[in-house]
């Protein structure tokens, strides 16, 4: 792979990074074949996506790398600066369903990936970051003691949840289902 890439190589494929989202968000990953992928991105041909992906697997990775990134940039504009853990985690929930809200493709594919192909790293840096959060609200002594891996399990699982709700239920009411989930999280955290 070329250390640097041109302009147009880099809109290319960001182009097809962004029509695979959809796909995967659509169908799951299993869907997203070089064909349909093409297709959405209006590309003329497959071999447009094989020039800047080697094979499907590496462009799934890619999405879901770009999705983490896209979703992480957005959690910390949503946090940053906030320093008790408790008001973090509350700000973390709060940010999770307004990225719902807005970018609701990115979501679902992210979940997609994750059940489908679920790259270990990927799975794992999701809940390692939440995990650092329960910790530091435990070591300040503002949440009570539980396994904070365990627990960032649980939070995210229940925000997948509500993604895979959403493509069962588009008009779900994400106000109701964020002070829900805000509750859970208070819940299963706070001390007594």
């Amino acid at each position: 792979m070329r250390a640097k890439r041109t302009l147009t190589e880099q809109t290319r494929r960001s182009q097809i990074v962004t029509a695979a989202i959809e796909v995967i968000a659509a169908g799951g990953s299993a869907q997203a074949s070089f064909k349909a992928i093409a297709e959405q991105a209006g590309l003329s041909s497959t071999g447009l996506i094989s020039y800047h992906f080697a094979n499907r697997h590496e462009l799934i990775e890619e999405v879901g790398r770009q999705i983490l990134e896209t979703f992480g940039d957005f959690v910390l504009e949503r946090t940053q600066g906030i320093e008790e853990p408790a008001e973090v985690l509350h700000a973390f929930v709060e940010a999770n369903v307004a990225f719902l809200r807005t970018h609701r493709s990115h979501a679902a594919a992210l979940v997609r990936i994750k059940q489908d192909v679920a790259p270990a790293e990927l799975t794992r840096s999701d809940q390692d970051r939440l995990a650092d959060v329960l910790r530091l609200g435990q070591a300040n002594g503002v949440l009570r003691e539980f396994d904070p891996h365990l627990v960032a399990v649980f939070i995210l699982s229940i925000r997948d949840g509500i993604v895979r709700q959403l493509e069962l239920e588009p008009d779900l009411d994400l106000d109701a289902a964020g002070r829900e989930f805000a509750t859970l999280v208070d819940l299963a955290t706070r001390k007594a």
